[in-house]
């Protein structure tokens, strides 16, 4: 009797048909609602249709964009990936979880944390939301690699001190609680945390946004070598084509909680085919 080995997806993050509406759930709050309406609010019942029928698929190696303006639901997409919201529809599979074959949307609070120690892991446009700021910046990436099993105390500070190696934090201020951080270097412990366990997904939510323009360019540089360099499967969402520009390849436009326009960042920056899309990229070009 012979057994069927099922290949796993050349995908390593897939979402199909995924949205969030916040408010009445039914499909009358769908009708008014998205870019032919100019509104993500629905007339009828007043809920907020943040994002509806997302999909797209992100293969090992590569970085997805998702750009839009603040309200266009982008940022509603990646939390609904990383378990922070819980999804109105649609599904969200992982290769590493059951070769792709389940639905994540679905899984209990319990077993949507635990992604999150070797699965996906989220750089916070604040820093203070993916660190602790009062441990230190070692023991923040101690506290992943415990949790996932991690026993040795000199393995661990071992691992801790190569990570901040890598995102150019001085070991000198290992150490350091990370409060003491600049925000800049702040955004590179949170970074050196979310790749503690190697995870296969990583999720940037407006990783630059609030730092100073010449702070900004080295995360962007630094995280630009890191993607290069692990092969995992990104997700990088911001209002900023710029940020898209230097880090992604393919790239998705959100308005009003909606894809407009989607492919190739190269192709889109230099003939982008939907109004939105070109006023974006207007602005990006000063």
């Amino acid at each position: 009797m012979s057994s069927t080995t099922v290949a796993p997806p050349r995908w390593a993050l897939k979402a199909e048909g995924l949205g969030r509406i916040y408010g009445a759930q039914g499909p009358e709050s769908l009708d008014g609602t998205g870019p032919d309406f100019g509104t993500a609010v629905s007339p009828a019942t007043g809920a907020v249709v943040a994002a509806w029928d997302i999909g797209f698929e992100v293969e090992p190696g590569e970085a997805l964009g998702i750009i839009g303006e603040s309200g266009s639901g982008k940022s509603t997409v990646m939390r609904c990936i990383a378990g922070d919201e819980t999804a109105t529809a649609g599904r969200i599979a992982l290769r590493g979880v059951g070769h792709g074959a389940v639905n994540i949307r679905e899984l209990d609070p319990s077993a949507r944390r635990k992604l999150r120690l070797d699965q996906i892991a989220v750089v916070y446009q604040d820093p203070a939301a993916g660190l602790n700021l009062d441990v230190t910046a070692g023991g923040n990436i101690a506290d992943p690699l415990t949790a996932a099993g991690w026993r040795s105390y000199q393995r661990i500070r071992d691992r801790a001190a190569d990570l901040l190696r890598r995102v150019e934090v001085p070991l000198s201020r290992m150490d350091d609680l990370a409060r003491t951080f600049s925000g800049g270097m702040r955004q590179r412990v949170q970074i050196a945390r979310a790749l503690a366990n190697e995870p296969p997904v990583l999720l940037l939510d407006e990783p630059t946004t609030g730092l100073d323009a010449s702070v900004a360019a080295g995360v962007l540089d630094l995280l630009r070598t890191l993607l290069e360099e692990t092969g995992v499967a990104a997700v990088v969402v911001s209002h900023d084509f710029g940020v898209i520009d230097m880090l992604t390849r393919r790239v998705v436009v959100m308005r009003h909680g909606r894809i407009v326009e989607s492919g190739l960042t190269d192709q889109l920056l230099e003939d982008p085919q939907h109004p939105y899309s070109q006023q974006l990229v207007a602005a990006a070009r000063g």
